[in-house]
């Protein structure tokens, strides 16, 4: 099978963690190229994972021309840059959410893919999995009628030192999780939103802790999302919710985003109560088979520019709503 050689764009936690494996897991990527700013910890990735070449800078990666595709994990702040000078380097691109910072940046970002003949994608590894499919086609074939509210919530807790407690490097729950919700609620209503209201708990460094909204689309569904950082004290624990309302019934779920392995959730109608079961497999190893199909034949990215910047729009909304800008 033909292989993309894909490069890794920084060190990060999700990158070892989630991405890197699921790389190693997609039958049509090569890990080719890692970089990082600190080169002996770019050769520990390298001696780890089986990369073939490692980088002590960023621009070094960008600039291999045996490089097909550069996956980006840094702090938000900084996709713009790498996004478009590795798109302007005629590299395909799978950058890790929220793409950008701002709407007017999320089309900057396309825009650079489009003009440079390259797909752009972002990493919402979760929109790939099948509970995710399942949502939708169950929501698509009516089983609880039309979709008049949407709850979610997703709520973590452990942050010390990390780049998401400060507002210059792009920080805080809206950024961080807020945008599962976002992309999660869009996902399953098919209007635009015409109301947005929100507000938030910020911390001494000028990120918000806390952040509920409620919207209203133009098709006159509603829905609603509450995220935080600071579920509990000195644990990991988290919560995350999703209720779907309809006019026949309605959908119950506890399942983590990005979860593995067997999940499932109720669905209550007229007919009845049933658990639907579904299986998750690597949800990491499912976007970058899906954007290395894109580049080798010819698919359509999953999580498409359109759907990108409008969840990018929502964001800037309530981030306006917030305070935040």
């Amino acid at each position: 099978m033909q292989k993309v050689r894909w490069g890794v764009l920084g060190t990060a936690n999700i990158a070892r963690g989630c991405t890197i494996p699921g790389m190693k897991q997609a039958d049509n990527c090569e890990l080719f190229a890692i970089a990082g700013r600190n080169a002996d910890k770019a050769r520990a990735f390298k001696e780890e994972f089986g990369f073939e070449r490692s980088y002590g800078s960023y621009d070094e990666l960008i600039e291999d021309p045996d490089v097909q595709a550069v996956y980006i994990p840094l702090p938000n702040d900084l996709h713009l840059k790498w996004v478009t000078g590795a798109l302007k380097k005629g590299k395909h691109v799978l950058c890790e959410k929220p793409l950008a910072l701002n709407s007017k940046e999320a089309r900057l970002m396309y825009e650079t893919a489009k003009e440079n003949g390259v797909h752009l994608m972002e990493a919402y590894a979760y929109l790939h999995s099948p509970y995710v499919s399942s949502l939708k086609k169950d929501i698509t074939d009516g089983l609880i009628g039309d979709v008049d509210y949407i709850e979610s919530a997703f709520l973590t807790q452990g942050y010390k030192e990390d780049f998401r407690l400060h507002k210059e490097f792009g920080g805080g729950a809206m950024y961080d999780l807020g945008c599962y919700c976002t992309t999660m609620i869009l996902t399953l209503v098919d209007s635009e939103p015409e109301f947005v209201k929100a507000s938030a708990e910020y911390t001494d460094l000028g990120v918000d802790f806390l952040t509920a909204a409620i919207i209203r689309f133009k098709n006159g569904a509603r829905a609603s999302f509450n995220v935080g950082m600071n579920l509990g004290v000195n644990t990991n624990s988290r919560f995350d919710r999703l209720y779907i309302h309809g006019s026949k019934g309605c959908i119950r779920s506890d399942v983590e985003y990005n979860e593995e392995g067997d999940v499932s959730y109720m669905i209550y109608a007229d007919e009845g109560v049933t658990e639907r079961k579904v299986f998750n497999p690597q949800n990491y190893a499912l976007e970058v088979s899906q954007l290395g199909r894109c580049i080798l034949e010819g698919e359509t990215p999953h999580v498409t520019p359109e759907f990108s910047i409008r969840n990018s729009e929502l964001m800037d909304r309530v981030l306006k709503e917030i305070g935040f800008f």
